[in-house]
């Protein structure tokens, strides 16, 4: 049993991972107008990289699911060989690529181990902090997010190098974090090992309305949170050549989507006092009228008005999304948890392709 004191750093240590290996998700984008002068014949390469990535990480999920991996064997063991295999695959795009194939592939691979980072690092957290799970899973996927903007700023600092420095140091801090799981993560003392892979419990949970209606509402948070993401540059270089200004767009993309791994802290933390459901429901709400708003403030004349919106969108397209994850937990069976999370993980990743499947690269 892991003592009290022991636990004190074992959330940091698991937000701190979870943002070093995550930073791998949107790396391809960072780098993408680099990427495309490869391929200049391939007119909607940042739709096609960031649905590699998603279908690699949706088809991962689906093999976690189904054999129940991060409930049966060590969980932190999984991260670590999850986070090492990202980082290789990841580095893989540096090659000298001539098959846009090739490089599809190896977003594709590193989207498939990022099904063994992100929600067995939930499911790790879960393990430790049976109470006030939403604030610790607030601060985790705040390290996702913070994880998924941080190529942005990468790139904006290492302008002056080649491309391939901002692939190569994002997998680098993968290694470290996977590393640090291993070394300093054990096992939680509310851990419940399965003995064996069972997907029709995990299926049967939404047989529960508690747990039904927490994994819908993060279906349609995540309808809209990987297009807002995916797009935001493309938005801000549509909003420059437009209006003939010279928003910085990596600088800019950083900062927007960084701003949510705030909010997705901050309402952890209320949950404590509010309840994640009213908070969930509150930020859905808010997220899903910006995102009606959104061709108003894109042509509009003000950038201070049009950047201020894009950070509000920011902070409410993420509060939710640890809220649902906390009650998706919750309301899962206790030893088929992290195949839960899992599963509900995969369904809503799939259902981020078919919400920008048919849009167009604006860079």
């Amino acid at each position: 049993m892991t003592s009290a004191k022991t636990t004190r750093y074992i959330l940091p240590i698991i937000v701190i991972s979870q943002f070093l290996c995550t930073s791998l998700w949107f790396a391809g984008n960072a780098v993408l107008p680099d990427i495309t002068k490869h391929f200049p014949a391939e007119t909607n390469l940042l739709a096609n990289l960031t649905s590699m990535v998603q279908l690699g990480f949706i088809s991962g999920t689906l093999v976690f699911a189904f054999f129940a991996i991060s409930d049966i064997f060590s969980p932190s063991k999984v991260f670590f060989i999850c986070g090492i295999a990202a980082a290789i695959f990841n580095s893989g795009i540096c090659l000298d690529v001539n098959e846009v194939n090739l490089l599809l592939l190896f977003r594709f691979l590193t989207g498939f181990m990022l099904a063994g980072i992100y929600p067995v690092g939930m499911k790790i957290a879960s393990d430790y902090f049976k109470d006030g799970l939403g604030k610790s899973l607030g601060f985790l996927v705040g390290a996702l997010v913070f994880g998924t903007a941080f190529p942005h700023l990468l790139k904006n600092f290492t302008g002056i190098f080649a491309w391939e420095y901002v692939i190569y140091a994002t997998s680098a801090l993968s290694v470290s974090g996977a590393f640090s799981i291993l070394i300093l993560v054990p096992n939680g003392p509310f851990r419940l090992a399965a003995q064996q892979s069972n997907l029709g419990a995990s299926l049967s949970s939404f047989k529960n309305l508690n747990f039904r209606s927490a994994a819908f509402g993060y279906f349609g948070h995540m309808w809209e949170l990987y297009t807002f993401w995916a797009f935001l540059p493309g938005m801000l270089l549509l909003y420059n050549r437009t209006h003939t200004v010279s928003i910085n767009v990596s600088l800019f993309s950083f900062l927007i989507i960084a701003s949510g791994g705030i909010s997705c802290m901050v309402a952890g933390i209320l949950s404590q006092k509010f309840g994640a459901k009213r908070l969930a429901t509150i930020a859905l709400s808010l997220s899903g009228l910006c995102c009606l708003l959104s061709p108003v403030f894109l042509f509009s004349g003000s950038v201070y008005l049009f950047l201020i919106f894009l950070f509000c969108w920011g902070l409410f397209g993420t509060a939710d999304s640890p809220l649902f994850s906390s009650l998706v937990a919750k309301h899962a069976p206790e030893k088929l948890r992290g195949t839960s999370l899992t599963l509900v993980n995969c369904i809503g990743f799939a259902i981020t392709i078919i919400s920008y499947s048919n849009h167009k690269s604006v860079s």
